[in-house]
């Protein structure tokens, strides 16, 4: 199976426009949301769910559900890993920076961790139930991603319609409190001891729903009964009216104009309905003129979304970097934001390409070999897809 490098490209550029708005430049105002109420992060996470979904879904008809239940649990337990070393990077390098002379940037980052105290802000903080600002999203993406075996197993039992339906479900009441709802309840039956917004900025409630969307999409990708293109032929009309009036209502809001009560649906952290709607909106446009996009497919992007897990990961050290430089002003100036550009895209490049090279030659025995559907169970498939690629080209 030939890996979609499109798909590759296009996390690529999910990872690109994120780490541009979370570094403090003069960049991050005009990057943050620029193609309307849509984020890097609802790209990034939809398509990890898809490729999550594919690839995992495949192993599961080749090898059966332990095996594949036990994949994608290495692989949950890979991104915890990196997760744990970003909370020491942050507890222990940038919290001594943050009580410096001007390190009031990280010190806001980290202010939680200052009040509790490190023991249990790190205890917190591996368990995540303490998801500090900027790392909030890792914690969701794990909890996902543990989540999957079961999600992908029980749809092949009962079906997709109940799983979308319920997770649908679970959205809607997101928009009306769930999170404050189970959120005092826990605290009640419990005693947390921690603010609800030291839990993570994103509403894990309402963002599941792009995850096991997602996943779905991955699953039919996989079965070759994803009619994507079909669909996007029938629906490109309406779909580019909506993206073009809410890119309009964005700028009109950047120059003033107030959203009054109807912010809620426009909210990112909740995942309002707008939002729903603007991604499915550019979503199907992008697939319909697929093929005129198709050579902004440019190779750093595809290195960088075929090692998207890395370089998401490696990609908070310069974020943390960024602040610590921007001492007590609200972002960096003059030529260190330029130099801090360069330097994190040529590290996030170089992560991407170490790892990619190591994807690719192991395991050794296996490098000559080819791959032919039916000849043997997926020993792991993220390098079965790397090498079918090699092979191509």
């Amino acid at each position: 199976m030939k890996r979609d490098t499109d798909i590759d490209a296009a996390r690529g550029f999910m990872l690109v426009w994120m780490t541009l708005t979370h570094l403090p430049t003069m960049l991050t105002p005009w990057v943050n949301q620029p193609f309307g109420y849509i984020s890097a992060s609802e790209g990034f996470i939809f398509l990890s769910a898809l490729f999550t979904g594919r690839i995992y879904y495949r192993q599961l008809t080749r090898d059966g559900v332990g095996k594949m239940s036990a994949k994608l649990l290495l692989r949950t337990v890979r991104l915890y890993w990196y997760h744990v070393l970003l909370l020491l990077f942050a507890f222990v390098i940038a919290a001594r920076f943050a009580i410096g002379p001007h390190g009031q940037g990280l010190y806001n980052l980290l202010d939680f961790y200052f009040a509790a105290g490190p023991g249990r802000a790190l205890g917190d903080a591996l368990l995540l139930i303490y998801r500090p600002p900027l790392l909030d999203i890792i914690p969701l993406y794990i909890i996902f991603l543990l989540l999957s075996p079961l999600i992908i197993g029980v749809s092949t039992r009962v079906g997709w319609k109940f799983i979308l339906g319920g997770s649908f479900a679970v959205w809607l009441l997101a928009q009306f409190g769930l999170r404050e709802m189970l959120y005092a309840a826990l605290s009640h039956q419990f005693g947390l001891r921690i603010p609800l917004n030291e839990m993570g900025a994103f509403n894990l409630w309402a963002w599941q729903f792009v995850w096991v969307f997602g996943l779905w999409g991955g699953v039919c990708w996989s079965r070759e009964c994803l009619p994507a293109q079909k669909w996007a032929r029938r629906m490109w009309i309406p779909a580019a009216l909506v993206f073009a009036t809410l890119f309009a209502v964005r700028y009109f809001e950047l120059s003033g104009m107030s959203l009054g009560s109807w912010e809620i649906f426009f909210d990112k952290w909740h995942l309002g309905v707008i939002r729903m709607f603007n991604f499915a909106a550019i979503a199907i446009v992008l697939i319909r003129f697929r093929s005129a996009v198709k050579p902004l497919a440019i190779r750093p992007l595809v290195l960088l979304g075929q090692s998207s897990l890395q370089v998401f990961c490696t990609h908070f050290l310069f974020c943390f970097l960024g602040i610590g430089l921007m001492g007590d002003a609200d972002r960096i100036f003059g030529w260190r934001q330029f130099a801090l550009i360069v330097v994190t895209f040529a590290a996030l490049l170089f992560v991407a390409k170490i790892y990619g090279r190591h994807e690719l030659s192991a395991p050794a025995v296996a490098g000559s070999a080819k791959i032919v559907p039916g000849n043997r169970p997926l020993a792991h498939p993220e390098r079965e897809f790397a090498r079918a690629e090699a092979q191509t080209r």
